[in-house]
């Protein structure tokens, strides 16, 4: 039984602290592996708000390990178990606080960049469709409305920061960066994975509009795909049925959040401000909703 607890931030008096994320805080555990805790911390804007979104932390894993399950064919993962039973001692002594929004991964080198693939012209493509007619120097066929479907998804890579705002850059700058081997790597299998997972979802009612995924390198050299994978944190989920281009879209993901604060005299920048009870435990659903349509079952 997953616990129903809201969790803002994690404190774990026999595990180091190596980083608290915007979300997620990481635990040192031993030479190869950590413990990565999904909080009910939510990000907009790149802050962090005060007010926790209930249960949002068990979403975050329950469905960041279906996905590391259904997409192991394309690239290997750091996901070794989220059993508490199955965790280290040190982890289990602390049980109710970590149970359900915990996954003890594999250690990797991790690559500084976001892998970003967009389906849908949404967004702050979109915005950069609409003043260039390009989005991060793709050029795009003239004409098109929002939230259209493209011809082929896009890799618009960006830098990853903790505490800050993500910047997008270009493929030659990913290029430069890590080498023509590796961005082709990462190029190819994001854009893999997201039509494989795209395929999936709309099976199940859902378009996957866009996500963004990240890679590191193990102890033994290899790729692997880490972090989260298709949350509703990582990406825009749209019901299928109500899909309408030319307009914005319904959403199972924090754009609902975002929506909110574009309606507040806000600057976007920390501090972030709290928003009401019924705006979270909206947001709370709709996380909830897309975890059961995209596995099946309630959570």
């Amino acid at each position: 039984m997953m616990s129903a607890a809201t969790l803002l931030q994690t404190s774990l008096s026999d595990l180091q602290l190596l980083r608290r994320g915007k979300v997620r805080d990481v635990y040192d555990v031993d030479d190869n592996s950590l413990l990565v805790v999904a909080t009910d911390r939510i990000s907009a804007f790149d802050c962090v708000l005060p007010t926790p979104i209930h249960r949002k932390g068990e979403v975050l894993t329950a469905l960041s390990e279906f996905w590391f399950q259904q997409l192991a064919d394309v690239v290997p993962n750091h996901f070794i178990t989220s059993d508490l039973d199955q965790m280290p001692e040190a982890i289990r002594r602390q049980a109710d606080e970590l149970r359900g929004r915990s996954m003890l991964v594999k250690r990797a080198e991790v690559f500084p960049v976001e892998c970003v693939v967009r389906g849908y012209l949404v967004g702050s493509g979109w915005k950069d469709y609409l003043r260039t007619g390009e989005v991060c120097g793709h050029k795009l066929p003239a004409g098109l409305q929002e939230s259209a479907e493209l011809a082929d998804p896009l890799f618009t890579p960006s830098t990853k920061a903790e505490h800050s705002h993500d910047e997008n850059i270009s493929e030659d700058t990913v290029r430069q960066m890590l080498g023509e081997e590796v961005t082709t790597f990462l190029r190819d299998t994001s854009i893999s994975l997201y039509n494989e997972a795209r395929d999936y979802a709309r099976q199940r009612g859902i378009i996957i509009a866009d996500t963004k995924f990240e890679f590191g390198r193990d102890r033994n050299g290899q790729i692997i795909l880490i972090d989260e994978v298709l949350t509703p944190d990582s990406s825009r989920f749209w019901p299928l049925e109500a899909y309408m281009p030319g307009k914005s879209q319904p959403s199972f993901d924090k754009q609902f959040v975002r929506d909110y604060l574009e309606t507040l005299n806000w600057d976007k920048k920390p501090p972030a401000p709290a928003i009401p009870s019924h705006i979270a435990d909206a947001t709370t659903g709709r996380y909830l909703e897309a975890y059961k349509l995209i596995t099946g079952k309630d959570l």
